[in-house]
């Protein structure tokens, strides 16, 4: 039988004992005080990390997890949560600076991005800000890159944003069809490649297959869907290989493809939401075909979509972010905790043992990488005592 234990709340006790010595000068000696996560209170790193996973990784917002703490006899104040939030962002903010050079530093990377209102005191709703979301991931083709995501806040969702965000990138950018990154692209100079996604496109023709049950909207769907069945056998091969398949199976299907799109676009009324499908696929093709001549790049941008989910779910149940401060916490913390559940790691543990060794000063700032989860995953593999 699968059992639990539920989780319980107990109180630790420190004893520092003092020494005298009359034959001694030094007089009375007391043990150190080993530092702490929340300076002179009363949280464990543990219970400060057991709300920011809560929040970060499994959505739980801070008045609900007030209330399970009061259904166990400990009745705090949702703004002391807060404060701890935010001690512990202060806390991890070189550690998510570092993961997000480390992502930029990437050939090849992903970028979306989602809104995130923000209470603005004075207004009667809140200010829409932005998230981007900056992710990596190579395990398609067996690269080097390991599954990572950073997140970003910013006030809007622009070119300058993205721009002050990406500077010194370059390389394959994978992303939709929003114009900021096609702005971004051409101010580059060439030095930023756009590999549009497929599944965007695609998207356009189901919207309209509900709407009006085309025929030719339902032949385009199943033409892509031959690609991504292509995409599935070989997802684990080597970049090479993936190219060469494409190139002998991949191709026709989508040269075949768009000239059936060329061939339909001009039997349409130019405003029909079939013609703005076609237009929006035929008009990005140079993007969205460019898995056909680099085996690393994938056919779409799910994998930083699949990122956002936890933003997403994060703000259905919190609304909004109280304040520009939390959503930039929130950036920080969600980052480090979703890109450890990449790993399929116990964001817990992860984050417990990160915020000890930093606080402790057991890893310095120039070994922080180590603490990246793909590094800790790595250690901890390695270390006898983790594997007992």
């Amino acid at each position: 039988m699968l059992d639990i234990i539920p989780a319980i709340l107990r109180v630790l006790r420190t004893v520092r004992p003092k020494y005298g010595c009359r034959r001694c000068t030094d007089g009375v000696i007391q043990a150190k005080v080993v530092p702490r996560l929340i300076e002179s209170g009363m949280a464990s790193t543990a219970l400060v990390s057991h709300v920011v996973v809560s929040k970060f990784a499994w959505y739980l917002p801070l008045y609900r997890q007030v209330q399970i703490l009061a259904g166990q006899g400990v009745h705090l104040d949702r703004a002391t949560l807060a404060g701890w939030v935010k001690r512990t962002a202060w806390w991890l903010r070189s550690l998510y600076a570092l993961q997000l050079r480390t992502i930029q530093a990437a050939p090849r990377l992903f970028c979306d991005e989602t809104p995130m209102p923000v209470l603005d005191p004075g207004r009667h709703r809140p200010r829409i800000c932005q998230f981007w979301a900056h992710a990596m991931d190579d395990r398609p083709w067996g690269g080097p890159s390991p599954p990572a995501v950073a997140y970003v806040f910013a006030d809007g969702r622009g070119t300058a944003e993205i721009a002050g965000q990406l500077t010194g990138f370059s390389g394959i950018l994978q992303v939709d069809g929003y114009a900021a990154y096609k702005a971004l692209a051409r101010d580059h100079g060439g030095a930023i490649q756009l590999a549009f996604c497929l599944a965007h496109a695609r998207r356009k023709f189901v919207e309209v297959y509900k709407t009006t049950q085309s025929p030719f909207a339902r032949e385009v769907i199943e033409r892509l869907q031959a690609v991504y069945a292509i995409e599935a056998e070989i997802r684990g091969s080597s970049a090479e290989q993936r190219l060469a398949t494409r190139g002998t199976r991949s191709a026709p299907l989508m040269e075949a493809l768009r000239t059936r799109l060329t061939a339909m676009v001009g039997q349409l009324f130019s405003q029909s939401k079939l013609a703005e499908a076609i237009n929006y696929a035929l008009n990005h093709w140079e993007g969205l075909t460019l898995f056909l001549r680099d085996g690393r790049v994938e056919v779409d941008s799910n994998t930083v979509e699949r990122s956002m989910r936890p933003i997403a779910m994060g703000r259905r149940n919190s609304l909004f972010s109280g304040s520009e401060g939390g959503a930039e916490s929130w950036a920080i913390l969600a980052s480090l905790v979703n890109t450890a559940k990449l790993h399929e790691l116990d964001p817990q543990a992860y984050l417990t043992d990160v915020l000890e060794r930093i606080v402790s000063g057991r890893t310095k700032s120039h070994q922080l990488h180590e603490l990246l989860a793909w590094n800790w995953k790595k250690a901890r593999r390695h270390t006898p005592q983790a594997a007992a």
